[in-house]
């Protein structure tokens, strides 16, 4: 059975749409080495459709001598977690449909090795709430923005710390599992 970790850059306050803001913070190097650590054992992209056509656009043409990521995003198999067809077209893409809770479970036990997730809000909330996330990446940014979709909206969400680090540009990442 595959394992599902999804990781996300927020704010204090929780928000991740849009993270244009964590430019401001600039990008140390030891988080690149967190993210491949966390893509490292995945052989499947799980997204939201949102989340897809915001990613497409930006990954499919990218080269590693732009990104030592693009060939992670650009080569792995993409699933799309919506009940429409994507706009945006990228290679390896297969479309899930529509959240739904038993069909992602005989998805995830149908994979041997890691799904890994980026942003994609909705998909994650349904995901914990469901018990179906093992792992959340918290890349927390250390501003308070005051407005914009937070991640857990209103839902009460209680985890367990596995693994914290802190990198020079203020970052804090934490390594969350559902609480059991």
């Amino acid at each position: 059975m595959g394992t599902i970790r999804a990781h996300e850059f927020i704010s204090l306050d929780g928000v991740f749409e849009s993270p244009s803001w964590t430019f401001d913070f600039g990008f140390d190097p030891k988080m690149g080495e967190t993210l491949a650590a966390i893509t490292g054992g995945s052989d499947a992209i799980l997204l939201g459709r949102s989340t897809f056509e915001m990613f497409a656009p930006a990954w499919r043409d990218r080269t590693v001598d732009e990104d030592p990521g693009a060939p992670f995003f650009n080569d792995t198999e993409k699933f799309i977690v919506g009940a429409n067809d994507p706009s945006e077209q990228w290679s390896n893409t297969t479309l899930l449909g529509a959240y739904d809770a038993a069909r992602l479970r005989e998805f995830k036990q149908s994979r041997d090795r890691g799904i890994y997730i980026s942003g994609s809000g909705r998909l994650v909330r349904g995901l914990i709430a469901d018990g179906l996330l093992d792992e959340l990446h918290l890349f927390v940014y250390p501003v308070a923005l005051g407005t914009g979709d937070r991640l857990f909206g209103d839902q009460r969400t209680t985890l367990a710390l596995k693994e914290s680090e802190t990198y020079s540009n203020g970052v804090v990442h934490l390594c969350l599992t559902p609480r059991s």
